[in-house]
């Protein structure tokens, strides 16, 4: 197959570039603009990464664990007055999907709040007591003392 030969443009390729005297120029900026990336799924970046976080799920605890819990919280709360450092470990759950994660906090203890069943320490943070899974502290070598000698 042969190709044809046309001229249709030859009356204008050699004019110069028309230059509007009622619209001022484009700036670069606004014309490279035009050649953006178009993002068609707005969010879906942010849902993919959502979907890629990952989350604990939430530990069962013995009933032995529990009660070594309680036991420690009662002894924290009847030497509230001692003011020492204490290490928490509890269950945050997630706000948008399944699970949670397990932080690790260290403070004072401010208050106990019975009504809402928190822990209250001195820089605010509120610990629920139902999410603990461990509390550590110095103050626990007392505690064990004070259990050996009512056993």
């Amino acid at each position: 197959m042969k190709l044809k030969v046309t001229h249709n443009y030859d009356d204008i390729i050699n004019l110069e570039h028309h230059v509007s005297k009622v619209h001022p120029p484009m700036s670069l900026y606004a014309h490279s603009a035009q050649f953006a990336p178009f993002a068609a799924l707005t969010g879906y970046e942010e849902a993919l990464k959502e979907t890629s976080r990952r989350t604990n799920n939430r530990l069962e605890l013995s009933e032995d664990l529990i009660e070594m819990i309680d036991m420690k919280l009662q002894f924290l709360r009847e030497n509230i007055d001692k003011k020492e450092e204490i290490t928490f470990t509890y269950f945050e759950p997630d706000e948008l999907k399944e699970g949670g994660t397990y932080l690790t906090v260290i403070g004072i203890i401010e208050a106990f709040d019975d009504v809402n069943q928190k822990v209250i320490l001195k820089d605010k943070k509120e610990i629920p007591m139902f999410e603990i899974i461990d509390i550590q502290g110095n103050i626990f070598k007392n505690m064990n003392k004070v259990c050996v000698d009512i056993m």
